[in-house]
């Protein structure tokens, strides 16, 4: 599947699961509907389904997968059983869940195989750039050491990362995220040229988690229409 720019990721990672990752979904589903830019929603692989039947406007995000193909593989995620629960995109090589170049690889072309959109997650330019010759339909540029930090990359690294990425591949959406905490957050990566962002902390930790979904893709809007995106 495609996934236009600008967009937002909610991640909350295994912080909910269940009913309250249920709740947090259909808060993100309602502001997909009003604000009218893509939001992805990431969930535990048990939730998937769950989620799905019960939102319409979110595009729902497995955490991972393994590149194997139905057959053997116990305890193993097979990328169809993500598709069949509902699963439209997929994060690979998160900080937390990182891969082998190999498997990686496999990986994209698997996702490929399934039209699962593919979020690949790279600490360091280097590694982006890598991640744009693999094929990823998006990379997400953070480094390792701010996630969670409420602590944002300074303006120039965004700059030159998307500059540098979009060298490699024109098509690729830049994704620009560790640190982000706040909808002004959010504006200004998009306003450096980054077509989406997204939070876990930023999100899970205010006062109304469901308001500063909805805070964030209001400000991505307007600085997607600032930039002519929308």
């Amino acid at each position: 599947m495609k996934v236009k720019s600008p967009f937002l990721v909610v991640n909350p990672k295994s912080y909910l699961y269940g009913k309250k990752s249920l709740e947090l979904a259909k808060s993100a589903d309602e502001t997909a509907r009003s604000v009218g830019i893509p939001v992805l929603f990431t969930c535990p692989f048990a939730d998937l389904r769950m989620i799905r039947d019960s939102t319409t406007d979110i595009i729902v995000c497995a955490q991972s997968m393994d590149p194997l193909k139905p057959g053997r593989g116990m305890g193993h995620v097979l990328p169809e059983s993500l598709k069949e629960a509902g699963a439209e995109a997929v994060f690979l090589n998160h900080a937390e869940n990182t891969k082998t170049l190999t498997d990686l690889y496999a990986c994209v072309r698997r996702a490929k195989e399934l039209d699962l959109f593919t979020i690949v997650c790279a600490d360091s330019v280097t590694e982006a750039k890598a991640a744009c010759c693999l094929g990823a339909d998006a990379v997400l540029a953070e480094p390792t050491d701010l996630i969670g930090t409420g602590k944002v990359a300074d303006d120039s690294y965004a700059i030159e990362t998307v500059k540098a990425l979009r060298e490699i591949n024109p098509d690729v959406l830049v994704m620009i995220a560790s640190g982000v905490t706040t909808a002004d957050d959010c504006y200004n990566v998009i306003r450096l040229g980054a077509d989406g962002t997204g939070a876990t902390s930023g999100i899970l930790n205010a006062p109304s988690p469901a308001a500063r979904i909805q805070e964030m893709a209001e400000a991505i809007k307007r600085a997607g229409k600032e930039r002519g995106l929308l």
